[in-house]
């Protein structure tokens, strides 16, 4: 009810400035709603924001990176260690010592789950399969050029 006389109030104080200047107003409006949108970009695109966007981005490729392991269950992680060097198992871990240098409390069984989506027998049970003859070989084989590798840095 206050919200009423206060609006009769203002357009009867106004007087009769017609449909052009109702117009005006409106434009003026969308145009301050614009300007403070810009300006709110603007301050959050200052150098102090850029290490938080950053993180902000890395988490999100880190979160499409666990959600293409999840829809591709069917990958082993043999197959990822011998190709790329890295399994699910190696991103568990990198998480709980991401965790342990910034102070966080966040044990192996905890990342696992959070890497894998379930715990890590339930996962293991349901989608691992036993490795090959040949796997096994091509993993060997692929550990040691990693050492070589080591070794040459």
């Amino acid at each position: 009810m206050k919200r009423n006389r206060k609006a009769k109030g203002r357009r009867a104080a106004k007087g009769a400035a017609g449909a052009s200047s109702r117009g005006k107003r409106s434009a003026k409006k969308g145009a301050s709603k614009t300007a403070r949108r810009a300006a709110k970009i603007a301050a959050t695109s200052g150098a102090g924001t850029d290490a938080s966007r950053e993180v902000e981005l890395e988490a999100a490729v880190l979160r499409r990176l666990l959600k293409h392991f999840d829809e591709r269950k069917d990958v082993q992680n043999i197959e990822l260690m011998i190709l790329a060097g890295f399994c699910r198992n190696c991103l568990s871990k990198w998480l709980v010592e991401a965790a342990e240098e910034r102070g966080v409390d966040f044990d192996i069984e905890r990342a696992r789950e959070k890497v894998y989506g379930m715990t890590y027998d339930e996962w293991k049970q349901r989608h691992q399969q036993p490795a090959t003859e040949e796997q096994l070989t091509r993993f060997a084989e692929a550990e040691r050029r990693a050492a070589e590798r080591r070794a040459q840095r």
